[in-house]
């Protein structure tokens, strides 16, 4: 059974980016913006133009993109920018090769830049732990940036464990990535809220094991159109978890 939203879990498994740390969210936005950098560089096509076609060529990447390529994230990049300016080649003018490295380079450089903790979202970790309750940070990707941005956004001393899907090797959706986090912090799923932005990481593979589901939606956009997937309960901010937040 749920707890009453005036009670706490046992545990928490939280995801990181773009739930602590504003990482991916907006890609548009990044895109247009890093896009307008080179300009000068399109010939007949404008920013607007090449920042569409690369976002077009990324959204069908990652639609049919296997899970190893979440490793491989800046390599992922450089070849959705490829694809993009291989679409706009079809009218007529190709652009070259070391333009689309250098963009896809500069669009990596620009969101380590504009990444941030989301306001709140220390102190309502600091206070979860504070009120006893055990904390799994579990986030997917490379170990290397995962890791770095765990050090970069003092995260480490927050949570009881910290799981990695390029350090442990796994990562959600797979159910062994939300056992082992529990199992690493010696709770049940009765025992355990799950809390991401993701809807398919931190809702419908969560809630199959019988997690307590809580999908954050940062942005306010609400559920996908036609979606018909129910997350146990919505937040906008992670200062929402402590049983005494304005609601």
């Amino acid at each position: 059974m749920a707890l009453a939203m005036t009670e706490l879990p046992r545990a928490m498994l939280i995801d990181m980016d773009d739930t602590i740390l504003s990482a991916y969210g907006r890609p548009e936005i990044a895109w247009h913006n890093v896009a307008a950098e080179f300009s000068a560089e399109y010939g007949p096509y404008t920013s607007q133009q090449v920042a569409n076609s690369v976002l077009n060529s990324a959204r069908a990447f990652w639609s049919a993109a296997g899970a190893e390529w979440r490793l491989k994230l800046e390599e992922a990049r450089r070849i959705t920018v490829r694809n993009g300016f291989a679409a706009l080649a079809d009218g007529g003018h190709a652009l070259p090769e070391d333009l689309a490295v250098r963009l896809a380079n500069r669009f990596n450089a620009y969101r380590e830049e504009e990444m941030f903790v989301f306001p709140g979202a220390h102190d309502a970790i600091d206070a979860l732990k504070a009120r006893g309750v055990k904390l799994a940070l579990v986030t997917n990707g490379a170990a290397v940036p995962q890791r770095a941005k765990v050090d970069r956004f003092a995260l480490s001393h927050r949570f009881d464990h910290i799981q990695i899907e390029g350090e442990h090797g796994f990562g959600k959706p797979e159910e062994r990535a939300y056992l082992h986090a529990m199992q690493a912090l010696g709770v049940t799923a009765a025992d355990t809220w799950m809390i991401g932005d993701n809807l398919e990481w931190e809702v419908v593979a969560p809630q199959r094991l019988g997690i307590y589901s809580i999908w954050i939606d940062v942005h306010g956009d609400g559920l996908p159109a036609g979606s018909d997937i129910k997350p146990d309960r919505i937040i906008r901010s992670l200062t929402e978890l402590l049983p005494d937040a304005p609601r």
